[in-house]
Order: structure tokens, then sequence, then C-alpha cells
């Protein structure tokens, strides 16, 4: 039987998955600006272009088999050896459409040029997923702190070579090159930390009962990962590799404060709602809960990135990007509107809700695709963001409507309580923004912009924090105590 996770536990892993994230958040925050500066828009839009074609095939051949793994946490390991050969066999299938079909597939693109990456990086489709079959034996054990080490280690491995490879002016291969020795040493690595040898067994009637999980849950990454990618593709073909660079680089930067805490989190809290039974009042309270806390923490990051934008894009990446700025700022808009929907698909995932998961995805990746492409056919890069975050501000309202009905959350009362510090960190932003332009004279130094937008920000939001989040501090101080034995104190 699977062992019982308390709250403990489950911090526990979340600390070890963010002190991982933020170790590589550190060295992507260094890399990426040098890695803009040593290479061109060009050169970001083919490697991201042929990436996203490499993801999704990943993604099918995958088939969601893995994440069924986490939930039967009864499966014998005949069942993980079935799953392993049923992924490399899927993987290599995959691959081989790629390798042949990519002068084709790079034409539907957008980016014909990049025919002969997609081909070198068809190999990058088995690295992951026999990859993912040895993690999900650690997922379904709760034990991050090994898996955290090890990404860290992988992406400073793979970041800091590619910074080499730049240097020597290896151009576009440089982060070719990152992608294949990050998924190398992270391949490498799980198998040594779980020992996992595969065995050849096939037993198509072991999965059989994952496929019943899998299956719902495939038509929801796949509409999520429509979602996610499908800006890249619109803007390729719309607009060209130069402004899907643009797009490319700045979504690299903006996205960091999710990769940091969000990847990290979700990786542990779906198998901790999946251990929550059909518990619906502690299954809701933890929603909430861990819904506030990843507001707190993302809002303000988001929000603020967008208020600095302009001299954050022209310090960070210098002046080759400089004109990229409000594409950089209105990305960081878009992740930042969303930011209270952080916690929802590893809770839908975790409790079975696939039903709920494929539909909410499904329509928010038309959602996204129409808009995007509408406003890239009509217009420019900066039309097609700010659609971006018009079809955000709707997400956010429709998604949370539709997570909060499985559990009987009352909707305006969750939606405020989630959107709360995602509102306050929204003031703190326009604050912001107003005291760059009513002091825009005396800060002509980019880099003092920077800073004095910052120091701002920072004290603005301790402010209203302490303001409107007493009851959450009180309730992070009680967990504290807890922690350490220490008998709470009544009313905290």
């Amino acid at each position: 039987m699977a062992p019982t996770q308390g709250v403990k536990t489950i911090t526990t892993n979340v600390g070890w998955s963010v002190l991982s994230k933020t170790a590589t958040f550190g060295l992507k925050f260094v890399t990426v600006p040098i890695l803009a500066r040593l290479l061109t828009p060009e050169d970001f839009g083919s490697v991201a272009v042929a990436l996203t074609v490499v993801q999704f095939l990943a993604m099918i051949g995958g088939a969601g088999l893995t994440s069924a793994l986490i939930v039967e946490r009864e499966g014998d390991m005949d069942t993980v050896h079935t799953v392993f050969w049923s992924n490399l066999a899927m993987a290599c299938a995959m691959s081989l459409v790629l390798f042949f079909g990519a002068t084709e597939l790079a034409i539907l693109m957008g980016a014909p040029n990049s025919a002969d990456l997609l081909r070198i990086m068809a190999l990058l489709i088995p690295l992951q997923l026999t990859a993912d079959v040895a993690y999900s034996l650690l997922a379904r054990e709760m034990n991050f702190s090994k898996d955290a080490l090890l990404s860290t280690v992988s992406e400073a491995t793979a970041a800091l070579l590619a910074l080499g490879l730049a240097f020597l002016g290896f151009g576009v291969w440089a982060l070719v090159f990152q992608l294949f020795s990050s998924a190398l040493i992270r391949l490498v690595g799980l198998f040594a930390i779980t020992r996992y040898m595969p065995k050849l067994v096939l037993r198509p009637a072991k999965i059989i009962p994952l496929l019943r999980y899998s299956s719902g849950l495939m038509g929801s990454e796949m509409a999520n990962f429509v979602t996610f990618q499908a800006p890249m593709v619109v803007i390729a073909r719309m607009l060209g590799l130069s402004d899907a660079g643009a797009y490319s680089a700045a979504n690299r930067f903006a996205s960091i404060p999710n990769q940091v805490v969000l990847s990290a989190v979700m990786g542990v809290l779906f198998p901790a709602f999946s251990l929550m039974g059909d518990d619906r009042k502690r299954r809701a309270d933890a929603l909430m809960f861990s819904t506030q806390v990843m507001t707190v923490v993302l809002a303000p990051a988001m929000f603020g990135l967008w208020a600095i934008a302009e001299p954050a894009m022209l310090v960070l990446f210098g002046p080759q990007w400089a004109y990229a700025w409000p594409v950089l700022g209105l990305l960081a808009l878009s992740k930042a509107i969303i930011t209270p929907c952080s916690t929802f698909i590893p809770y839908l995932k975790g409790t079975g809700h696939s039903r709920v998961l494929f539909w909410s995805a499904v329509l928010r990746a038309i959602a996204t695709t129409a808009a995007i492409g509408g406003a890239a056919y009509y217009g420019t890069l900066v039309d097609a963001m700010t659609a971006l975050c018009i079809v955000n501000a709707i997400t956010l309202v429709g998604y949370s409507w539709a997570v909060f009905r499985v559990d009987n959350i009352p909707f305006l009362w969750g939606l405020l309580t989630s959107s709360r510090s995602m509102i306050t960190s929204f003031v703190m932003a326009v604050g912001v923004r107003a005291f760059l332009h009513v002091f825009a004279e005396r800060l002509t130094n980019p880099y003092l912009e920077l800073l004095a937008g910052g120091a701002v920000g920072a004290v603005l939001y301790a402010i209203l924090f302490l303001l409107t989040e007493r009851a959450l501090l009180r309730k992070l101080w009680g967990m504290v105590r807890r922690r350490r034995g220490v008998p709470a104190i009544e009313g905290s």
C-alpha cells in the first residue's frame, strides 16, 4: 500500500523541487541574455519551431502512460517494463516520422530552413520518453530530492556547454547541443538513481487499465500543448522567423519564474492530490491554499516584469533586442493574469477529473490559437501578444468556474480568494510604471531605471501584501510552528 503523505512530506518535496528550480533559474537568468547577445533572433526562432514539433511528437508517443504509472501506485514491475518498451517503440516510430517528413513539416511550420534541425532533433524523442519511465518511479514514491539534484546538474551543465559553444561561434548548434546534453544527462542520471534496468517483458494486458486513464489525459495534454506552442507556429508562419525569435527569447525569459515555481510544485501536487482520494473537503482546502500561495509568489514577479520590461530588455538582451520590449512586457502580463490557475492542472489530473481537464484545455487552445492567429494576420507581434492577454483574462474566469464546480467551491468566493494577490500585484505594477514615468528625466540610465523600479515595486508589494494577506500569513506561520513541534497559538 502506498504510504500516506502528510503536509510535512508534501512541503518537504516542494522545497526540494523549488530549490532545484531556483538554482536552475539563477543560471538561466544569466545564460539566456548572454545567448541572446551571441545569437540572432532567427537562431532562436529556428530552434524554437523545431523543438515545438519534437515536443508534440514526444507527447503523442508517450500517450500519457508514465503519468498513469504515477497514479497507479500499486502497479508491479511487469507493468513498468511494458510501459518502457511501449514508450520506446512509439518514440522510435515518431523519430522516423520526423526524420523522413522533416522537409514537409518545416515548410508547414513556416521555417523551411529548419529541416536539417528537425532531422537531428528527432533523436531527442527516445531520450525523453525512456527517461520519463524512470522518473515515474521516483514521482509515485514522492522522492523528489534526488530528482531535484539531477535536474540542477543536467540543466546547469547543458547551459554552460551551450554558452561555450556560442562563444566559439557554433551559432544555432549551441542551442541544439544544450537540448541533447540536458536530455542525455537526465536519462543516465534517472536510471542510475532508480537503479531501474528494463527487462524484456511485454504484457499488453498490464497497460490496458493505464490506457483508460491516459487516453483522457492525452487529449487534455495535446490541447494544453497547442495552447502553449501554437503562438510560436502562428508567429513563424504569419510574421516570419525574426518575430518568432523575438517571441522565443522573450518567452524564455518571461517563463523563468513559472519554471522555477510551477514546474517544481506541479510535479509534487499531482501525486499529492491523487493521494487524497474522495476526501472532497481536504482536496478543496488544499486546492485553495496551494493556489493562494502560488499566486502570492508568482503574480508580483510577473506583473513586476511587465512594469520594468523596457529597461529590462535593454539591459539583459542588448540593443539588438530593444525593439522587442513590448513583447516581453505583454508576455509577462499574460502569464501574470493566469497565475491563479497555476494549480488547476495537477488538481484535475490528481483527482481523476479528466473530462473537465480535457474540455477546459480544448476550449482554451481554440481561443488562444484563434485570437493570436487573427491578431497576427491583421496586425503585428505586439497585437498578437495583446490578444493573448485578453484570452488569458477570459480563461481565468472560465477555468476557475469549471474547477471550483468539481468540489462545490463557491465561484465568486473562490475567484476572489485565489485572485486577491494578483490584484494586489497589479496595483503594485501600476505604481511602479507611474513612478518610472514621473521620474523619467532623472532615470536616464536603463540600469538605474531597472534598480529603482525593482526597489519601489518591492516596497509597494510588501506594504500591500501585509494589508491584504494577514489571514494567509497566520496560516503559514501556524504550519511552520507545527513543523517545528511548537504548539500553535490560538487563532493562528
